[in-house]
C-alpha cells in the first residue's frame, strides 16, 4: 500500500470530489472509486519520486516536534523557502516526513514502501 499523503492536495481533494459525485450518480461504485485512490496514490507517490529533481532549502525556528509511528512531525515559524532565484517568506509551516523503508503504518502514512525515499509533505498553517 503507497502513503496516502496526497489525498489531501488540491488535486487528491478534486479526485474524491469528483468521485464522490460519480457514486452520487450511480455511475460508478464505491469500490471502483477505492481502486482509483489506490492507483492515485501509487502514481503520485511513483511520479514525485522519479520525477521531480529540484531541490529546495529552508531555514525556520522549530517550535514543536514530534516522532510517533515512525513519522516525524515539525511545526516551524518564520520559515524561508529557498530556490535558486526565488524566496518565500511563511510564518508558519507544518512538515510531515515519512520512512520510505518503514514497515509500520499510521495515521498520516500507510506503508509497505518500496522506495528508500523520505517522504514528505508540507502544509502552510
Amino acid at each position: 500500500m503507497a502513503y496516502q499523503l496526497y489525498r489531501n492536495t488540491t488535486l487528491g481533494n478534486s479526485l474524491q470530489e469528483s468521485l464522490d459525485e460519480l457514486i452520487q450518480s450511480q455511475q460508478i461504485t464505491p469500490q471502483l472509486a477505492l481502486q482509483v485512490l489506490l492507483q492515485f496514490d501509487k502514481a503520485i507517490n511513483s511520479a514525485l519520486a522519479q520525477r521531480v529533481r529540484n531541490r529546495v532549502n529552508f531555514r525556520g525556528s522549530l517550535n514543536t516536534y514530534r516522532f510517533c509511528d515512525n513519522v516525524w512531525t515539525f511545526v516551524l515559524n518564520d520559515v524561508e523557502f529557498r530556490e535558486v532565484t526565488e524566496l518565500i517568506k511563511v510564518d508558519k509551516v507544518k512538515i510531515v516526513a515519512c520512512d520510505g523503508k518503514s514497515k509500520y503504518s499510521s495515521n498520516y502514512c500507510e506503508s509497505k514502501a518500496t522506495s528508500n525515499l523520505v517522504f514528505c509533505w508540507c502544509l502552510f498553517v
